[in-house]
């Protein structure tokens, strides 16, 4: 009986060592192209497509110029690709009611509105908002001698103490007003579910919340405490 090598066994099941290592080593390295955004450098140097799928345009590390519509107005500006929305809006463009505190979604101060849906503006890309509209908490008001329901509702039921929660809260409320306008308690609750207040202020939050549907029902700007 002759004597088999482990090398005529690997040839025998079809697979080799060599081969297998050299088609993992091919794996990786089309994963670290798609990655990396050299999928396009590949197949402008002729070689083979292997994801016909990917057609977005690499872009970065330098800056970028997008168009951002925000509380109505177009506004230009060149940001890296890593920035978010909420730096943009703070940091390029000044609107600084816009808060950062968790910087990573879990605490919703940073809410802002893309096309009236509240959004974590930490959590979204600017360039990634495109056509949308941002609304942020300096657009909320109707005018500049005018408040939003919810945000004069807050003054009045004092629904807010450090004030870091306070625009997110506050942009998390209109929205639900914007859907609902006559909510229930728990319409409120779910509506804030995200949106932490580390200073315990949600019941007054509550409490202005369906004051200010209330006042918006009514239309005459005044909202009425219970027991009035």
């Amino acid at each position: 009986m002759s004597k088999t090598t482990e090398k005529d066994d690997e040839a025998q099941k079809g697979v080799t060592r060599r081969g297998f290592l050299k088609g993992a080593g091919l794996t990786a390295a089309g994963a670290a192209m798609l990655e990396n955004g050299l999928l396009g450098q590949a197949e402008a140097a002729g070689a083979p497509a292997s994801h016909a799928a990917l057609t977005s345009p690499v872009v970065g590390p330098g800056g970028v110029a997008v168009a951002l519509k925000v509380n109505g107005a177009e506004r230009r500006l060149t940001v890296e690709p890593r920035t978010t929305l909420a730096e943009a809006l703070r940091f390029d463009l000044g609107l600084t009611g816009t808060k950062v505190v968790c910087d990573r979604g879990s605490c919703s101060a940073c809410t802002v509105w893309l096309d009236g849906t509240p959004v974590c503006s930490c959590m979204t890309l600017a360039v990634d908002v495109g056509a949308r509209a941002v609304t942020t908490i300096e657009g909320l008001a109707p005018g500049a001698d005018a408040l939003h329901p919810v945000q004069a509702a807050f003054i009045e039921y004092d629904a807010m103490q450090c004030g870091f929660c306070t625009p997110g809260m506050v942009m998390s409320c209109a929205a639900l007003l914007k859907r609902k306008p006559d909510p229930s308690l728990e319409d409120v609750k779910t509506a804030t579910s995200g949106n932490l207040c580390r200073c315990g202020t949600y019941p007054k939050v509550f409490e202005a919340t369906l004051a200010a549907a209330r006042m918006s029902s009514r239309g005459d700007g005044r909202g009425t405490k219970e027991g009035e």
